[in-house]
């Protein structure tokens, strides 16, 4: 039955872009140094194929800085891939290196989930005119039943290999970057935030998190519920209590996909609060489009650099009186890479939503961050969140 659920909530959840924006190639002449013909090749960009526990080769963009104090893991929404977004993370990354006066120097990665982009998952049979699995429907019959649609076979995301997919870039970029837990920020966008939310929870000593028009969870998008449910997916509203890092909240007060009551009780929820930002008339995919996103954005990673460096610095303090009496040195805390065992449930597979350009005129234009579109057939259905 579990099973089932999973596989109906997919369908609802993930929206991949197909055929994917980019291509992975190696290049021989840099010693099989891999790149995305379709972006501007860059020194400082590290495109990677990481192994995840689930067995899926993921896709990941690394922007780096021989410099970096800090580093941004990036999950992003549900309709989108990096070949989309390359350009504009890589713009994100260059505005918020606040190198001139705060001393916080950013590198970033995105990844793209299993079943995204040239991201491997679970492979299956399903049909574009509904969206559905066949569960071993004869082909011909089923196209029969939906006039003019096609039966694919390809990769379908799910939200545990999520979980997968960040735990295998968060290793990555402990053992291949020397990146350690409290030089790292979690950046969620709508779906991305479960696998944030879910990661944060496991790791305690993170630098921060920043959640993006976040969701409660996958059923409090489509429906007002009171409980969570055991086939409810991305629980994110039982897990953001146990975070223990600084949270900022980032919604729009007119978003149509996920209300921004959803953000604003994870914000209530939260241990160490950050001042939120509630942008009036936002939607769900436009907010970067609006000034005050990259000014409290900005402001919020050079608090808590400061604010790191300031309780490292204390620390320090400490420790050299201590060695001073005993004339013992301690490295202090290891960094070796380290996730709780106990991973949640491997619950279904994510919920976010397609989004309908605002037609609103005193809104700001569709962010490029955003490729959501809405499917007729899912809105009919009111299956769009």
């Amino acid at each position: 039955m579990g099973g089932v659920t999973s596989s109906i909530a997919a369908k609802f959840a993930f929206f991949p872009p197909s055929p994917a924006s980019y291509v992975v190639v190696a290049d021989e002449s840099c010693g099989g140094r891999l790149y995305m013909p379709e972006a501007p090749r860059r020194d400082d960009v590290d495109v990677l194929k990481l192994r995840t526990r689930k067995g899926n080769e993921i896709v990941a963009v690394h922007v780096k800085h021989p410099k970096a104090t800090a580093t941004l893991l990036y999950s992003h929404g549900n309709a989108a891939d990096l070949g989309q977004m390359f350009e504009l993370f890589v713009e994100l990354s260059l505005r918020l290196r606040i190198n001139l006066m705060g001393g916080v120097i950013e590198s970033f990665l995105m990844y793209d989930y299993s079943g995204y982009g040239q991201s491997t998952g679970k492979k299956v049979l399903w049909c574009k005119g509904c969206g559905f699995e066949l569960y071993g429907m004869p082909r011909a019959r089923h196209v029969n039943t939906h006039r003019n649609s096609t039966v694919v076979s390809n990769f379908r995301p799910s939200e545990c290999n999520t979980y997968a997919d960040i735990d295998a870039v968060y290793k990555c970029l402990k053992e291949q970057y020397g990146v350690k837990d409290e030089q790292l920020i979690l950046y969620g966008q709508s779906v991305g935030s479960g696998p944030t939310i879910d990661l944060a929870s496991r790791v305690s000593n993170l630098r921060g998190v920043v959640l993006h028009s976040p969701i409660l969870s996958g059923l409090r998008v489509l429906y007002p519920v009171k409980r969570t449910y055991w086939f409810d997916i991305y629980k994110n509203i039982d897990k953001i209590g146990v975070v223990k890092c600084p949270v900022l909240v980032i919604h729009g007060t007119g978003d149509e996909v996920v209300d921004w009551s959803h953000g604003k009780q994870l914000w209530e929820l939260c241990q160490e609060k950050y001042e939120p930002l509630w942008l009036s008339g936002g939607g769900h995919c436009n907010l970067e489009l609006y000034p005050e996103f990259i000014k409290h954005l900005k402001k919020f990673v050079l608090t808590i650099g400061k604010s790191k460096a300031a309780t490292n610095g204390s620390k320090k303090t400490a420790v050299d009186s201590d060695n001073s009496q005993s004339k013992t040195s301690d490295s202090g805390t290891s960094d070796a890479f380290e996730l709780s065992t106990e991973l949640p449930e491997a619950s279904r597979n994510s919920l976010d939503s397609r989004l309908e350009k605002s037609k609103k005129t005193n809104k700001p234009e569709k962010s490029r961050m955003s490729t959501d579109h809405v499917d007729r057939f899912r809105r009919r259905k009111g299956l769009v969140w």
